[in-house]
């Protein structure tokens, strides 16, 4: 979900910069909420690799209703199994195409543990631009968000939710992620949530994340601390989760989707990296790097995607971070949230 998050400030660049172009963005159906308001010539088209479109027999199916829609472009995103097959197809069928280039090299340079090259690797950001230039659309990036400055419409929330008053602050915190090496301990996310509860008494905390342990967490923190919600599960659609990211003053995220999803609603990120890295180019849309927090270790970064086991055995680039260091990220943020409005 993060990749194709961090596909929308491109293809609002694409659809802003070359308005009589015709876009359409082929993914799963969850990611509809990011693009089909997008921008008037961007359409959205979805697919379901595990039914309709599944093996060989459904990306065969999906080629022919592709090409019956006589695109004269082809960009590959992604990169993968799936993607590689249909760009081989509209190779064959003569279709110019581009795809990706991960700079792979790069990144195991980075997270090598013999000569490791500690260097600021193209973001994805970049490389989905420079498929682009290479069909021939160059794009200057630049994006805000999918909603109007003012955010998105609250009204559209639950009841649980509310109008946020003026003196309010809204904290926002994703504290889980895929693998274990993006995952700040919930013992630890517990001591900054008990913090920001006493400096923040007028706050609301709302906790993002699916799952069966997510939901634990979230039901026992929700029963201990005042004001807090588990709002995963008290929306209803993704779209309404991310109503509810443009109206954070500041959201708390792992090395994880939720990094993203709060970014392209142009929402300040204080983000928590273990065993990955910022250098390898996943940071949100217009994050500030010095809102990044992570330790200095020899073995940092171990990997890329934060799925690999932790070569000492006791996760120190993560149970090393003071809660207090991420407390006061998100004061600070929160303090010049408050300027700008000003």
């Amino acid at each position: 979900m993060g990749d194709v998050a961090m596909l929308v400030p491109v293809v609002a660049s694409l659809a802003e910069q070359y308005p009589e172009t015709r876009i359409t963005v082929l993914s799963r159906p969850y990611a509809r909420p990011f693009f089909g308001d997008l921008a008037s010539n961007v359409n959205f088209m979805e697919a379901d690799l595990m039914g309709e479109y599944r093996g060989v027999k459904g990306l065969n199916a999906l080629y022919r209703r592709l090409a019956a829609k006589n695109f004269t472009h082809i960009a590959d995103m992604h990169g993968v199994l799936r993607s590689r097959y249909l760009r081989m197809r509209f190779n064959l069928g003569r279709y110019r195409v581009e795809h990706i280039d991960k700079h792979r090299r790069g990144r195991r340079q980075l997270t090598s543990q013999s000569n490791k090259q500690l260097k600021q690797q193209p973001t994805s950001f970049e490389n989905y631009a420079e498929v682009l230039s290479r069909l021939g659309f160059p794009v200057r990036l630049q994006f805000t968000s999918i909603f109007p400055p003012e955010g998105g419409n609250i009204n559209l929330l639950p009841k649980a939710v509310g109008p946020k008053k003026h003196d309010e602050q809204w904290i926002g915190i994703a504290p889980f992620a895929a693998h274990p090496g993006k995952i700040y301990p919930p013992r630890l996310m517990e001591q900054v949530i008990e913090s920001l509860v006493s400096d923040y008494p007028s706050a609301r905390i709302f906790f993002f994340g699916r799952g069966k342990e997510e939901s634990k967490h979230f039901s026992e923190w929700c029963q201990r601390f005042p004001r807090c919600l588990d709002a995963s599960d008290q929306m209803e659609s993704l779209h309404q989760e991310l109503i509810l990211m443009s109206h954070l003053d500041v959201m708390v995220s792992m090395d994880s989707a939720n990094q993203h999803l709060a970014s392209i609603c142009n929402t300040p990120v204080v983000s928590i990296w273990g065993a990955t890295h910022p250098y390898a180019g996943f940071l949100g849309w217009r994050q500030s790097p010095d809102r990044c927090i992570g330790i200095d270790l020899p073995c940092r970064p171990c990997s890329v995607f934060g799925n690999k086991p932790c070569l000492r055995g006791d996760m120190a680039c993560m149970n090393n971070i003071n809660p207090q260091e991420i407390v006061k990220k998100v004061e600070e943020t929160i303090t010049i949230k408050n300027k700008e409005k000003l």
